[in-house]
């Protein structure tokens, strides 16, 4: 990208070539390099007006700005009814000055999306689209040079930022699409122009926000509604989760279903949990059986793998490639394995939590040798299904830990539902916040225990896993 491209991205305008290569957008001038654009985005805490001086002392040689600023550069006005061509003066560093610096952001990836003509691949849901978005990545690189958003990258400020990491080198690009209200993935729709949409379920994630299950499958079923028609879209729909099976009836693409419990274009049956050395099954598409195996853990990963074969099929890779692959793609998941010098292992899920990713990590545990630790912590942003969500969890533990340990106020209810479900009194022990819970729990693990700790991302369940780490070392 080059200044000119910018501008016109902008004005709608055209320019004089201007042969100021842009080499990364950062909103952070901690990550400005020689030749960066700095996006000055006002934040709850920070203001990147605040710091458009020390973007440009660390290289960058353009900033978006959308007030005047204390900063010595040119500063070119390139709002509605503002910019004049004739009188452009360019000197470096510039400042363009926009009416609002996040739209200016969006318009520009825009532009910039539109000029690579490459396919898109969108991933929404409640629960599992990091990890579909990780090994739709990893298979599509078998075929295709790839650029997917990193980490949590996938809102009105990240998928942006990713797409103008686009260059002519890119075949394909998977951009996980995230949700809190209505509306949302639409416009992210509008800026990335996906081909392929998926949706792996719906829960009651940011039900605080959203509202109801309802209106949480309406917002996910934006990114199906924003497919082209067939044959060109494909919407990959999970056959076995009803709110998503209806979005059938509101897209013009192709649908390409998947599941377990339900008929389906493509399915997986004989299933087989080997603890945390993966899984395994045959699936089974146009009539023909396809035995795969995956170092992914739990059963439930088996919808992930569902979407990314669905995915690599549909992008025109073959079989054998899509199971060598399978058995040996890595992905970058949330949940890690750290095995402890006394034997006992840590199953690290504490970046995020609700209902449905807590009760399938729950069954990954009972499946493991050991005793069998849950470290739970409080399920943030469930709205009206905060109560019935935390007794669905303790329901699950009663049944799948030997100790419980239970952090928050929320988790109260777990505790109350575990009780009545069978758990031990003795045998459970609950704490008001991490850190009254992180000396006790590092002292109950014993040799060969195998930990699951996973809690919403607030609760630093991380300051339990590091005095778990940190008695043992």
């Amino acid at each position: 990208m080059n200044l000119s491209d910018i501008i016109i991205a902008l004005t709608d305008h055209q320019t004089a070539p201007l042969d100021v290569r842009i080499s990364s957008a950062v909103i952070d001038s901690r990550q400005a390099v020689k030749g960066s654009l700095f996006i000055a985005l006002p934040g709850e805490q920070v203001d990147g007006h605040d710091f458009v001086q020390a973007a440009f002392d660390k290289g960058a040689q353009v900033a978006l700005i959308d007030r005047k600023i204390d900063t010595e550069c040119s500063i070119l006005d390139v709002r509605e009814n503002k910019f004049n061509t004739d009188q452009m003066e360019i000197s470096l560093p510039l400042c363009l000055l926009v009416e609002n610096t996040l739209s200016a952001l969006q318009r520009l990836a825009s532009y910039w999306r539109k000029q690579h003509p490459l396919r898109t691949i969108g991933i929404t849901g409640s629960v599992g689209k990091t990890s579909t978005k990780e090994l739709i990545a990893s298979l599509l690189s078998q075929k295709y040079k790839v650029l997917k958003n990193p980490g949590n990258r996938n809102n009105e400020i990240g998928l942006p930022l990713t797409l103008l990491e686009l260059n002519e080198s890119h075949e394909r690009a998977v951009l996980e699409m995230g949700f809190y209200v209505p509306g949302e993935i639409r416009q992210l729709c509008e800026i990335a122009q996906p081909h392929v949409g998926v949706v792996t379920n719906i829960g009651t994630v940011h039900a605080e926000r959203a509202g109801t299950q309802e209106t949480i499958a309406r917002g996910k079923a934006e990114l199906i509604e924003s497919l082209p028609p067939a044959p060109e879209g494909t919407a990959i729909l999970n056959m076995d989760d009803s709110w998503v099976r209806s979005m059938a009836e509101t897209t013009k693409a192709q649908c390409f279903t998947y599941g377990i419990n339900q008929d389906a274009d493509l399915t997986a049956s004989e299933i087989k949990s080997y603890g945390l050395d993966g899984v395994s099954c045959s699936l089974s598409y146009l009539g023909e059986k396809h035995q795969i195996s995956s170092p992914l853990l739990g059963e439930f990963s088996v919808y992930t793998i569902l979407r990314a074969t669905a995915v690599a099929l549909t992008e025109g890779l073959d079989w054998r490639t899509i199971k060598s692959a399978l058995a040996t793609s890595r992905v970058d998941l949330r949940m890690h394995q750290i095995r402890l010098p006394n034997g006992a292992v840590i199953l690290d899920d504490t970046y995020n939590a609700s209902p449905a990713s807590t009760i399938a990590a729950l069954q990954l545990l009972s499946g493991l040798k050991g005793r069998r630790v849950a470290v739970l912590g409080d399920m943030l942003e469930l709205g009206r299904y905060e109560e019935s969500g935390h007794q669905a969890v303790g329901k699950a533990a009663a049944s799948t830990a030997d100790l419980l340990v239970l952090v928050g106020k929320r988790s109260k209810t777990t505790a109350e539902a575990a009780i009545e479900n069978g758990f031990p009194k003795e045998q459970l022990f609950w704490y008001p916040d991490s850190q009254e819970a992180a000396l006790p729990a590092s002292g109950m693990i014993q040799d060969g225990d195998i930990v699951l700790i996973k809690g919403s991302n607030s609760m630093r369940m991380d300051k339990i896993m590091d005095a778990l780490k940190g008695s043992r070392e």
